[in-house]
């Protein structure tokens, strides 16, 4: 895994970091946790500019998960929830899990939209009540795009000081990096398998 999304960055450059940001914000098939750190790991190695690296990831980040909002927005809480009855099993997604997403974003408006960015599995699905309430898009995009910038920061940093040291880790990471890869495919599949439409 480690070796897979190496080359795609070096072969693609910030493409490759913009693409696979936009992936994991639409669908996630690998966390950001591991992607940014990579990217960082090749800014460390001088192959890669810094500021760049970190505009790219953000791009991807926001572009993405503004999809989400627009979603959210176009379709509403009602079809959404009818959607999520009938299909819900393929993104694991219930009416109860939408009512629940729209009442906890009422709560918290602005600040869930912030803070969401930089936690997993909500950076992505805090969109959806973002536009059901129809949130001004330019608020929604300033805090998205703060957020995903701060969170994208912090991780290509941390790849980056880990470059200094990859002789004494080199053989942990990409153990790690499948790892996570593994957790969030093992939890989707249990969800799937476990989903009910209630």
């Amino acid at each position: 895994m480690f070796e897979w999304i190496v080359s795609v960055i070096e072969s693609w450059g910030y493409t490759g970091v913009f693409l696979l940001m936009l992936a994991e914000n639409l669908f996630p098939p690998i966390p950001s946790e591991v992607i940014m750190p990579l990217a960082g790991f090749l800014v460390g190695e001088g192959k890669m500019n810094l500021a760049l690296t970190i505009l790219s990831g953000t791009a991807g980040a926001v572009i993405g998960t503004s999809f989400w909002y627009f979603v959210g927005r176009a379709f509403g809480a009602e079809r959404l929830k009818r959607w999520a009855a009938r299909w819900g099993r393929l993104l694991t997604m219930s009416p109860s899990d939408i009512d629940g997403a729209v009442g906890w974003f009422d709560r918290h408006g602005g600040t869930a939209v912030f803070f969401g960015r930089m936690l997993p599995a909500i950076r992505t699905l805090i969109s959806v009540p973002a536009g059901i309430a129809r949130m001004n898009f330019a608020r929604f995009l300033m805090l998205t795009t703060i957020g995903s910038l701060i969170w994208t920061v912090l991780l290509t940093v941390a790849g980056m000081l880990l470059q200094e040291r990859f002789e004494q880790v080199s053989h942990v990471i990409d153990p790690i990096s499948k790892i996570i890869v593994l957790g969030v495919v093992a939890v989707y599949v249990y969800r799937v398998a476990t989903w009910k439409p209630h």
